[in-house]
């Protein structure tokens, strides 16, 4: 057996069209940060005047707020156990299946950081990196041990996430500056620091990505009709939690209720930072009903969403560069006059573009182009090729 990436008729449809329907809330969570402009809020959030627009601010902040990376965290590392799991299959020693993580580790690494000074100083890109060493360092570690250690990791993601955000904003910008600087060269500037403090905004990735990998050791999404019962209680529970535990923060963003204090504004904040990591595991055990749901019956809609999961890499940095181009002021500067809900539309139209785009690259047997460089990298050889 290959050691080499896995061909696409080797692939299992739950983590693929996950990833792929993933995307579409990552480009929603991310979008609304390039508008700017005008007095901000809470949560960074800028102050919404029209009905439409805050009601979309709401759901926006309970549904998909730190909801979305968490579930990308899941999957992230799922996606290590699995080419650890593959890797000594193949006969690969103990030593060798971890050096291979850890090489692939330090390109993500190299990859957040280009995206972080060209594109999106807000790149989790490179967090995922450093969870890949932590990840690699953890693979003899009990499964009862790294479920006591993602619910004791959500102790300090309530007392970061609490505290980032309870401080006062005086309605101006305080995190990710660069997204209303209209000097490219001071944009420039700013984005490398931007990235190294922007993990404090998304600590609870670790605590999801430990219940990923307690997944995958037991191939919940690998084999979801085996775990249908609890991938049920996952995604009901998870989702009507991140619901629940969103929503304060949600109406206070959308101008519908005012945290009467900076500790109300506190545990509100710490209360949707908790629930979010809830929300995206919750969304992940959704997509593994869904692929019960689609069995062996995949039409072109489905295999189309797989081929973006497949290709998750390009179409992250594909959204970027989208949102770059449309809403930055150095360029088209959208940013500075639309609403939540254009920027909604906005970003789910280059989501379903990415879509469109990872299918044709399917229909030819090719990998995203950020794929085959970080498996060539990884791998140390040429992958271009894909079985389709």
């Amino acid at each position: 057996m290959g050691t080499g990436p896995v061909a696409t008729r080797e692939r299992v449809l739950a983590p693929d069209l996950a990833r792929g329907l993933m995307l579409a809330l990552i480009a929603l969570a991310n979008s609304v940060v390039y508008l700017y402009g005008r007095p901000y809020g809470v949560r960074q959030h800028i102050v919404e005047e029209d009905l439409l627009d805050r009601v979309v601010s709401v759901l926006d902040v309970s549904l998909v707020d730190a909801r979305a990376y968490p579930m990308f965290a899941a999957l992230f590392a799922y996606g290590v156990v699995q080419v650890h799991q593959r890797q000594r299959e193949a006969g690969r020693t103990e030593v060798d299946a971890k050096r291979l993580l850890r090489r692939r580790s330090r390109w993500l690494l190299v990859f957040g950081f280009v995206h972080a000074v060209v594109l999106f100083p807000g790149d989790v890109l490179g967090l995922y990196g450093v969870l890949g060493f932590l990840l690699v360092a953890l693979t003899r570690v009990s499964d009862r041990a790294l479920l006591v250690a993602a619910a004791a990791w959500l102790v300090l993601v309530a007392l970061v996430q609490g505290a980032a955000y309870a401080l006062p904003s005086e309605r101006g910008r305080s995190i990710l500056r660069s997204f209303e600087t209209p000097d490219p060269v001071e944009a420039l500037l700013l984005r490398p620091v931007e990235w190294l403090t922007s993990p404090l905004g998304l600590i609870g990735v670790v605590s999801a990505a430990l219940v990923g990998t307690w997944a995958a050791r037991r191939g919940v999404l690998s084999d979801p009709s085996a775990h249908r019962a609890l991938l049920v209680r996952t995604a009901v529970g998870g989702l009507a939690t991140a619901a629940a535990g969103g929503l304060p923060a949600g109406l206070a963003v959308g101008g519908f209720w005012t945290p009467g204090s900076t500790v109300a504004l506190w545990a509100v904040s710490a209360l949707h930072a908790v629930t979010g990591i809830a929300g995206g595991l919750g969304y992940a055990a959704l997509m593994g009903l869904l692929a019960i749901r689609v069995g062996a019956r995949r039409g072109p809609v489905v295999r189309a969403l797989a081929a973006c999961g497949q290709r998750s890499l390009s179409c992250y940095l594909f959204q970027s560069a989208v949102f770059v181009v449309l809403l930055t002021p150095p360029l088209l500067g959208w940013g500075a006059t639309l609403g939540t809900a254009t920027t909604g539309v906005l970003a789910l139209g280059t989501w379903l573009v990415s879509v469109v785009l990872a299918d044709l690259l399917r229909r030819v047997g090719r990998r995203g182009p950020a794929e085959v460089l970080l498996r060539r990298l990884t791998y140390r050889r040429a992958s271009g090729k894909m079985a389709r």
